[in-house]
């Protein structure tokens, strides 16, 4: 097992009727911007419990931002919030409402051009942030208890990530029961966007990390159990429970201790998303089947690892047994009809490989993965097979 060190300062609210506690952990008098995305909080009650929560609170609303959110929309709150003096941010919403609302809490302090802070990767560096908490909706991208964020820049076609200790929320509140209004394609998506967090922190080589890896096998079983069941009825209120938590699990920085991480799925979902406005969700799906494929030599021991506890295959061949994990992987995503070839979402694929490549080339990341061997000709390969 790796080294590691291992903070995270946020408090959870979980399960029915935690709205309620937001006036405990809310700064008093603090000036408050609630941000939100476009609306749907006002139809499955969450609106209206949060202001009832905060009764007596100065509110200034910002909504509008994006499933994947844009610069140039987080720029309009920060502009706002600069005017209104904000001293506490509030984010109601899923992942990207929370990504969002980090950029903003960072970026209203920010002396410079805040698009550097994701540019030039200056998340480390940040000595200041406006305070925030969350109220989740959607669970997917565990934003909720990590200090992570994802941001779109129009203009450039650009989606870049950014991390700070600053970014992690004081406090989420998590009631799976805001699942029950939600659109079978968000519940589809999260379910996805979770399990690959956790591909990308387990499937990479041994170190042994026998409990992480126990961990991360259990949030995948859970997934495929109770996935599909709020899939059929976002009603099943213990379904949602196990969903939403498994989503949390999956991000929140208990995965990846001590052992190596990949990411490099994301990095190329993230491109897909900036190029043709796929779902990030559906970005993993079309990826990571190429990408295990791609690259199953320096897999092969988790492969094989994931294949027998996760889908109980222990016949055949090693490369067998391994086309089998890959095979019931995509198995499961079209269970929640998510297609996971790039020509469902557009017909203007055939330079897609080699556009992300010279966009890669361009930033320097010339070594991805694991093991820093996913090279731009692998990256080319990868999403080729993508197609």
């Amino acid at each position: 097992m790796l080294n590691f060190e291992f903070h995270n300062p946020t408090k959870i609210f979980f399960g029915k009727g935690q709205i309620s506690k937001l006036s405990e952990v809310t700064p008093k008098n603090a000036k408050i911007m609630l941000a939100y995305g476009g609306g749907s909080i006002k139809q499955n009650g969450v609106y209206d419990q949060v202001y009832q929560a905060l009764q007596g609170y100065d509110i200034i609303e910002f909504a509008g931002i994006e499933p994947n959110p844009t610069y140039e929309t987080l720029m309009q709150a920060v502009e706002l919030a600069r005017r209104e003096n904000i001293t506490f941010i509030l984010a109601v919403g899923g992942g990207s409402v929370i990504d969002g609302v980090k950029f903003i809490s960072v970026a209203i302090p920010f002396a410079g051009e805040p698009w550097d802070i994701l540019e030039k990767g200056l998340g480390k560096s940040l000595t200041q942030a406006i305070p925030f908490g969350s109220v989740l909706t959607i669970p997917a991208t565990g934003s909720e208890m990590n200090s992570g964020s994802v941001v779109s820049r129009k203009a450039t076609k650009q989606k870049l990530a950014f991390g700070s200790p600053l970014c992690f929320p004081m406090f989420s509140v998590l009631d799976p029961e805001v699942m029950r209004t939600l659109p079978a394609r968000q519940i589809a998506n999260g379910i996805v966007d979770a399990y690959t967090h956790v591909m990308e922190q387990y499937l990479t080589y041994p170190v042994g990390a026998a409990l992480q890896d126990r961990i991360a096998e259990g949030i995948l079983l859970t997934l495929i159990e109770q996935g599909p069941k709020v899939y059929q009825n976002p009603n099943d209120y213990e379904a949602a429970a196990n969903l939403m938590w498994s989503a949390t699990m999956a991000l929140n920085g208990l995965l990846r201790l001590g052992v190596p991480t990949d990411w490099a799925t994301h990095m190329i979902g993230h491109e897909l998303t900036a190029l043709f406005g796929i779902d990030h969700a559906r970005t993993l799906a079309i990826v990571s089947p190429s990408l295990y494929r791609v690259m199953k030599e320096n897999k092969k021991e988790k492969l094989l690892q994931y294949g027998e506890r996760v889908w109980g295959i222990k016949e055949g061949t090693e490369e067998e047994r391994i086309e089998k994990a890959i095979a019931q992987t995509v198995a499961f995503y079209h269970s929640l009809d998510i297609d996971t070839r790039l020509s469902a979402y557009t017909s203007d694929y055939q330079r897609t490989a080699n556009e992300i490549v010279d966009r890669f080339i361009s930033r320097g990341w010339k070594q991805l993965g694991e093991k820093r061997d996913v090279t731009p000709d692998k990256v080319k390969e990868i999403v080729e097979m993508s197609y």
